[in-house]
């Protein structure tokens, strides 16, 4: 546990945060998650249902802070993503400390089996790239540079690497705030490059057979595959009746 814990109760001002300076070859990393109380990441193949506005407030919060946010291709086939603010003092709040209006957007995806006519790629309010696996075919990775967006191919089997080592080189990102899914989150643990992890417990109970979480991966469960995590802050909020977390990766629990 921190030495300064944050335990305030109600909503955290997260436009106030501060974060370490970024390594020279990758963006900080954080992830930002909600989650049911049972552990749950999707209701019905989304997040919907899970977070309160309170916790969507919170989100564009984070992307004050960010120079690009993150999110798995099926997280945009799902729900759609979209960088934006959404809130004139919050874009306000980004122009005076000299950044862009809102971050990039970036996509990370296998296939470039992509929904085109999404915000994503649609927006004139945001710069956006698509990281593109060296395995997709030719034909929709033309498709995608067709929309005007960024395309960069990753090689196979180092995709999560060669975007960040990108994002840090040629868009010149410090920090990278990473909004899912499960299946982005698990690899880039898995890869050693998360730093601190942003969760709001919902008060809802989800059950079900499925067992999706924040963190998902191939692997089978094991304790030499566990990270530890260190408290930064808990906040309760007797209005959503949420919980708000803050938690940075121990130093030495990852491979980079």
């Amino acid at each position: 546990m921190a030495d300064s814990l944050d335990t305030t109760v109600g909503k955290p001002d997260y436009t106030a945060l501060t974060f370490p300076a970024a390594p020279a070859h990758r963006p900080y990393v954080i992830l930002n998650m909600v989650e049911s109380l049972d552990g749950r990441a999707t209701i019905e193949g989304n997040e919907r249902g899970l977070g309160s506005t309170v916790d969507q407030g919170l989100m564009r919060e984070l992307r004050v802070h960010a120079d690009v946010v993150v999110n798995g291709a099926s997280t945009l086939r799902a729900s759609g993503t979209s960088p934006r603010l959404g809130n004139t003092a919050l874009e306000a709040i980004r122009l005076e400390r000299g950044k862009s209006r809102a971050p990039y957007g970036a996509v990370l995806s296998q296939s470039g089996d992509l929904p085109l006519d999404r915000m994503f790629f649609t927006s004139p309010e945001f710069q956006a790239y698509v990281y593109l696996s060296s395995t997709a075919d030719e034909e929709r990775r033309a498709a995608l540079e067709a929309t005007g967006r960024g395309v960069v191919v990753v090689p196979d089997g180092d995709e999560v690497r060669s975007m960040l080592a990108h994002m840090r080189t040629e868009l010149d990102a410090s920090l990278a705030l990473v909004e899912g899914g499960p299946t982005l989150n698990g690899a880039l643990l898995e890869a050693g490059f998360v730093d601190e992890v942003f969760v709001t417990l919902g008060p809802v109970l989800v059950g079900g057979r499925d067992p999706l979480t924040i963190i998902h991966q191939q692997r089978e469960r094991s304790t030499d595959g566990t990270r530890h995590l260190e408290l930064l802050h808990a906040h309760a909020n007797p209005d959503t009746n949420e919980v708000y977390l803050r938690y940075r990766l121990v130093p030495g629990s990852s491979p980079a």
